[in-house]
């Protein structure tokens, strides 16, 4: 029987040449803790796996892996196919579909916190930022010609973001894409 295809969202990989982490190394490290068909996208910290384990321990396995491989301690968020599409299948009429318009980004959500609670500490500028909640993630748009007067940034430094991770739609799509083509 095949393992169940997950996607492992690690923040803050390789971002402003801090915790860096070669890709190959971080497939083997994954491959060496037991997870099959492992792929990395891009560098900033997307791995698709399968697994047979119990998903309510994929997240902690990993980070703890992560610290004793690379002695990083980062958050990760873990999300099934079934899951992952419903993200996708779940966004907004027309988000991401104005990509020269829109800046469109889905922030992932570590539970116990909830689309509900994240909102609260998003204070969405008037005319520049929309967002909506999801399950287990928020959706955010900014306006392209005014990026810089986004207030997106402003959750970072709030204690919500230690259980937060974000992906640009396009790679949320594709790794979308990828996990279809795995379990084909």
């Amino acid at each position: 029987m095949a393992k169940a295809g997950y996607v492992a969202l690690l923040r803050g990989i390789n971002v402003g040449g801090r915790n860096i982490v070669r890709m190959a190394e971080l497939r083997a490290a994954f491959e060496e803790a037991g997870f099959a068909a492992v792929r990395t996208y891009i560098q900033s910290g997307n791995v698709l796996f399968g697994s047979d384990r119990p998903p309510s321990d994929l997240e902690s396995d990993i980070e703890k892996m992560m610290a004793k491989q690379f002695d990083l301690s980062v958050v990760v968020v873990v999300r099934s196919g079934r899951g992952f599409r419903q993200v996708v299948d779940d966004a907004p009429d027309g988000f991401g579909t104005e990509p020269d318009t829109y800046h469109s980004d889905v922030i992932f959500l570590k539970a116990p916190l909830t689309g509900g609670q994240a909102l609260e500490v998003v204070d969405p500028r008037e005319g520049v930022d929309q967002v909506w909640p999801g399950d287990g993630v928020l959706y955010f748009a900014r306006l392209s010609e005014r990026l810089s007067q986004s207030r997106l940034s402003r959750i970072i430094g709030t204690p919500h973001y230690q259980n937060m991770t974000i992906r640009n739609w396009r790679t949320t799509t594709r790794l979308l894409t990828l996990l279809d083509e795995r379990d084909q």
